[in-house]
């Protein structure tokens, strides 16, 4: 089955490479090195801001928090509000932006207009990422990687790698009856927007842990039939623990962004497995707007 988010987890590659363009070039409303910044979002949006929050203090590029847009605590000093919204319409993230006064707001998002944009000091516009399918996938991973070009990365090899995610063969993991993602650092959101994707786009059950943590307490429904799928690296002794229970370890030599594609493509086939549509999953919209915003 055709569907129009296939279309869009295989143009990601080209995606990332113009939204690296962007970042690298510095684009306006982006933090400064130095600034303490709040980064927000809802749902996806959310994991890509955890991921960023990760790199940029690692990079020591200065203070970096990451909230879902609606529990950033009250009464903390930011330099800069980062929100991340693919609709731009978001409930969550336009009263945020709207009661962020005193502070300078960028938002970045694939719409070119708006009430985000409205609200916000700044907007980086990427309708070239912009996506038919509810599932987000190619706006979250292009919005990553533009804000890893901006800390000063080189984006050739994960371009590259997102062309191999596209080839892995898929057979092997498609009669699991449950995965548990897990991730390290800046991959942790990662791992948190595989399961998301599964459960979405399946309706399969998917779980998602910091990898050191999975030792106390998940491990336990480990067992044959189940997959642990790691985004990046895992601890070196964690694969071997995993094996011990007869659930099947999963990881690729990959770059962790073009890892997350793998997981994507692994989703949507979970979805045409069990004769879902995986554009439109059942009690989602592209957006959440409230009706009492």
């Amino acid at each position: 089955m055709s569907t129009f988010v296939h279309e869009e987890i295989e143009s990601q590659p080209a995606c990332w490479s113009r939204a690296a363009e962007i970042g690298s070039a510095g684009a306006a409303g982006l933090p400064e090195p130095g600034e303490a910044v709040a980064v927000v979002g809802c749902g996806t949006s959310w994991f890509m801001a955890m991921a960023y929050s990760s790199l940029r203090e690692a990079a020591g590029q200065g203070r970096t928090d990451a909230f879902t847009a609606s529990e950033m605590p009250t009464g903390r000093d930011y330099d800069r509000v980062l929100a991340i919204t693919r609709s731009g319409t978001t409930t969550e993230v336009v009263r945020l932006l709207a009661e962020s006064t005193g502070t300078p707001s960028t938002v970045i998002t694939a719409a070119t207009d708006g009430p985000a944009l409205a609200a916000a000091d700044q907007g980086i516009h990427l309708p070239f990422v912009d996506e038919r399918s509810v599932v987000q996938t190619r706006f979250a991973t292009s919005t990553l990687a533009l804000l890893r070009a901006h800390l000063g990365e080189s984006l050739e090899r994960v371009v590259d790698d997102g062309g191999r995610a596209l080839e892995l063969d898929l057979q092997p993991y498609l009669d699991a009856d449950q995965v548990t993602f897990l991730g390290s650092g800046w991959t942790i959101g990662l791992a948190h927007e595989a399961a998301l994707k599964t459960r979405e786009a399946a309706q399969f059950w998917a779980e998602s842990y910091p990898a050191m943590d999975y030792r106390h307490g998940p491990i336990s429904i480990a067992q044959p039939g189940r997959l642990v799928w790691s985004l990046g690296a895992g601890p070196t002794d964690l694969e071997q623990d995993v094996t011990a229970t007869g659930a099947t370890w999963v990881g690729h030599d990959l770059d962790p962004l073009a890892g997350l594609v793998v997981a994507q493509r692994f989703a949507v086939a979970l979805a045409g497995r069990r004769g879902l549509d995986p554009d439109r999953p059942r009690h989602l919209t592209r957006a959440v707007v409230l009706d009492n915003a």
